[in-house]
């Protein structure tokens, strides 16, 4: 009997484990559908409809970046203190009614003030407790599966609604026939923030109500001290200056994916409708790569496949950089994006599995993620901008060629970080 009811416990238990990830993944991509996957897979869409520009959409993600700056530095304080089912839930609540927002086809002030209102509901109640519920969740032992099935089941949300969003933006412009007007466009677009706000909105429910399986564990991980007190601490650590490096420039990547769509649009000629489709088949290669990762890097280094990812990008980048991505309209983009979507995805499956490699106890993790990501996650401020000056300087397929030629170099030193990183964590 007594064997019998044990084995009824783990299996409860290995069910409930399952739902916990499940939901880190559902509720760490819907967070960002409406200010970044959206934009990201129906960029030209997103500023016809709104009547913007590369530089007036750079700027709104620049406010997200400023505000967020600000929120990652605090968002650590109060996720060492408070339970992290209960910031994310509130942090989703409050994104959707912004999405909500949205659908009224705001002017560009209000637009940046919706922005600069995500970056604190996306960034100060959910960004570090959810990589905080992640680090719980993958123990000592699998912090490359769980941050791998993390960032895996991201990347499923985020090119499932991408491309079921793509469906309803091309059912709803086929309605209207040919030759569509601003408003059947607005409308069209305006379905699909709709769409992702109710899903947002849905998914603040599941993680309220059925994110406890973790409560117990977060208690025993909560800084029962002042933060500050352990605040030198952790900049005492070598290991968080290189993280922060890693980060940053993997994120420039991740950042340069955005353009993508916009490329298939204004470089190779696809249609609005098309291109979408591109962005949203694109978006499925972050899961592929991040179980196959994750899967990897807990039989060995984690920073190998960190620095793999970064000479992956070097050489994806190169490709559109040179200006081979257009040569052949379909082959030379196809590889190109193949090889550069892995090598991003592949490295931000993996850059917050370095923590463990650099030491940082799971108690410290919020103040750890709140350092790091103050300076990891700047290109939310100076990509945007950036990049909308270069394409709107350089209209054409040379302004492409200059965003990711500074990809190319930012990943350049990137890889010179997570050397370093193995050098520090690995003195002999």
């Amino acid at each position: 009997m007594n064997r019998y009811i044990r084995a009824v416990n783990q299996s409860t238990n290995k069910r409930s484990n399952y739902l916990v990830i499940f939901l880190l993944m559902l509720a760490g991509e819907s967070i960002f559908l409406l200010p970044f996957v959206i934009a990201r897979i129906f960029r030209p869409t997103l500023m016809t409809a709104l009547d913007l520009d590369n530089t007036q959409l750079g700027n709104c993600f620049s406010v997200y970046g400023i505000c967020a700056l600000f929120s990652y530095f605090l968002g650590g304080f109060i996720t060492d203190l408070v339970a992290p089912r209960k910031l994310m839930a509130l942090a989703l609540l409050l994104t959707g009614l912004g999405g909500l927002y949205m659908t009224t086809c705001p002017s560009y002030g209000r637009l940046l003030v919706l922005y600069g209102y995500w970056g604190v509901t996306t960034i100060l109640l959910f960004w570090a407790a959810m990589i905080k519920a992640t680090r719980i969740w993958g123990k000592e032992d699998r912090q490359g599966k769980a941050f791998g099935f993390l960032e895996a089941g991201r990347g499923g949300v985020a090119a499932s609604i991408g491309f079921i969003g793509a469906l309803l933006f091309a059912y709803v412009l086929a309605e209207g026939g040919g030759n569509q007007s601003l408003e059947e466009i607005r409308s069209a677009y305006n379905s699909v923030v709709l769409f992702a706000s109710i899903f947002v909105l849905f998914v603040a429910f599941l993680v309220y109500f059925l994110l406890r399986g973790d409560d117990a564990d977060e208690d025993d991980t909560v800084n029962k001290k002042n933060p500050l007190s352990d605040y030198w601490m952790v900049l005492q650590n070598p290991a968080v200056f290189l993280l922060m490096i890693i980060i940053l420039t993997a994120y420039v990547g991740y950042k340069s994916t955005d353009f993508i769509a916009q490329y298939a649009n204004e470089v190779l000629g696809y249609s609005d409708a098309k291109s979408a489709q591109v962005g949203a088949i694109f978006l499925y290669l972050r899961p592929i790569t991040a179980v196959i990762v994750g899967i990897a890097a807990d039989r060995m280094s984690a920073n190998l496949w960190v620095k793999m990812g970064f000479i992956g990008a070097i050489i994806g980048a190169g490709l559109f950089t040179f200006g081979v991505t257009s040569y052949n309209l379909y082959y030379d983009f196809f590889f190109s994006t193949l090889l550069l979507g892995m090598a991003i995805f592949g490295i931000r499956a993996l850059y917050f599995a370095l923590l463990k490699e650099g030491k940082i106890p799971i108690a410290l993790t919020g103040l750890a993620v709140s350092l790091i990501s103050v300076i990891g996650y700047l290109p939310d401020i100076f990509m945007g901008p950036l990049s909308g000056y270069f394409l709107d300087k350089y209209p054409g397929e040379y302004g492409f060629q200059m965003v990711f030629g500074f990809l190319m170099v930012s990943s350049i030193i990137g890889l010179l970080a997570s050397y370093l990183f193995h050098k520090t964590t690995n003195p002999a």
